[in-house]
């Protein structure tokens, strides 16, 4: 595949660690320790006590689903810290940075970054859609990955799906590398573990990852069909079977890049 992936390892016994779920600290401290359900418990807390909640597709959500995976296994106990995250390694953190009309969050685990997410504040616009000449409306990236929760919502992520969505993530973002904390991080950690486990129902769902997508997102952009060309390479050759969901990621971005196009040449000149 052209793009670079967590590992996977044959042995379903192998833990499951840091690095796998976060590709964010792979390489380094952080990266091979074996992620335990008293990092969960300590990351869910932290959540909680700042945000009031657990994030959907968050840092505690995906290290939760992590350890459970470790404790159904037998490779780690309820009791066991393997990260340092209560100690001198840096602890559990979880800040607020408020800026005009948003929200940053930012979750760190031995003082490593490993999530990142943009909220709404309450001076927002009351939605993300782009204004064109003053009438039409455009379609965000973020947008159309919300819609695919909808369209496609029930479908495990795979390699493809996680390829398409970083794709989509770059696109919205501008940034080459993958945002910590953000969809594309989300969706591969989903893929990692999803390639592990034996059951459907154990597996992670594009709605589990796609269901907020704007609000992970530091930035977004409406879409385009430059945009969707991108994001339909992406899925096609991280498919096996060399094609795209009909329903899946690439679909909604192109639909959005369709809409965008024929909303704009409505529009009065």
């Amino acid at each position: 595949m052209s793009q670079e992936q967590p590992r996977k390892p044959e042995d379903q016994k192998e833990p499951v660690t840091y690095g796998d779920v976060f590709p964010g600290v792979q390489g380094a401290q952080l990266a091979d320790k074996v992620v335990t359900p008293k990092d969960a418990a300590m990351i869910q807390a932290a959540e909680n006590a700042v945000l009031g909640q657990t994030v959907k597709g968050g840092a505690a959500a995906v290290i939760q689903s992590a350890a459970t995976q470790n404790e159904k296994a037998a490779v780690v106990g309820s009791s066991d810290v393997k990260a340092d995250v209560g100690g001198d390694g840096g602890g559990v953190s979880v800040k607020e940075a408020d800026l005009p009309g948003r929200r940053i969050i930012t979750e760190s685990i031995g003082g490593q970054v490993v999530g990142q997410y943009s909220q709404r504040a309450p001076l927002a616009p009351p939605n993300t859609m782009h204004p064109v000449g003053g009438s039409a409306v455009q379609i965000t990236i973020g947008e159309a990955l919300e819609a695919t929760a909808m369209t496609a919502g029930q479908k495990p992520v795979e390699w493809s799906d996680a390829a398409a969505i970083q794709a989509a993530e770059v696109r919205a973002t501008g940034r080459t590398n993958i945002v910590p904390g953000g969809v594309a991080a989300a969706a591969q950690s989903a893929a990692t573990l999803n390639a592990r486990a034996t059951k459907d129902e154990e597996k992670t769902k594009l709605a589990d990852i796609l269901a907020n997508a704007t609000s992970k997102l530091p930035a977004d952009k409406p879409a385009t069909r430059r945009d969707a060309e991108g994001v339909t390479g992406a899925e096609m050759r991280n498919d096996p079977y060399l094609t795209t969901h009909p329903t899946g990621v690439a679909a909604s971005v192109a639909a959005a890049a369709r809409l965008n196009e024929n909303n704009s040449s409505q529009m009065p000149k």
